[in-house]
């Protein structure tokens, strides 16, 4: 059984906390099956935007895992925010988490996978 959305994005902000990093609730979605997207902030100001990835990442042999797919990198925050205004209008349950991981990077974080 997969865990709540809600139980996994407090385990994702404990995990950055704990390496030294820094995490926020942007937006919270539905608590039970809500997608989530990440905005990982780096140092020199630089984002990147991650998003659920493609069913098509999905193990058979573990299919409760979240798997994350990279949907942009850059400086353009302005960028950011209108894809994550379309998404939310696409999905209102959508959850917005804002990281800066200190010394773990996001990959370490989440499970990214390539498209």
């Amino acid at each position: 059984m997969r865990v709540t959305t809600d139980l996994w994005v407090s385990a994702l902000v404990r995990r950055v906390f704990g390496a030294g990093g820094f995490a926020a609730v942007v937006k919270r979605g539905a608590t039970e099956a809500g997608a989530v997207f990440v905005l990982s902030r780096g140092q020199m100001g630089e984002v990147t935007l991650y998003g659920p990835a493609p069913q098509t990442s999905y193990d058979s042999a573990k299919p409760d895992e979240r798997f994350f797919t990279m949907l942009d990198a850059g400086d353009d925050s302005v960028a950011f925010d209108a894809r994550l205004e379309r998404e939310k209008k696409f999905d209102p349950d959508i959850w917005v988490v804002e990281i800066e991981g200190g010394t773990v990077p996001a990959e370490e974080l989440l499970s990214v996978k390539a498209e």
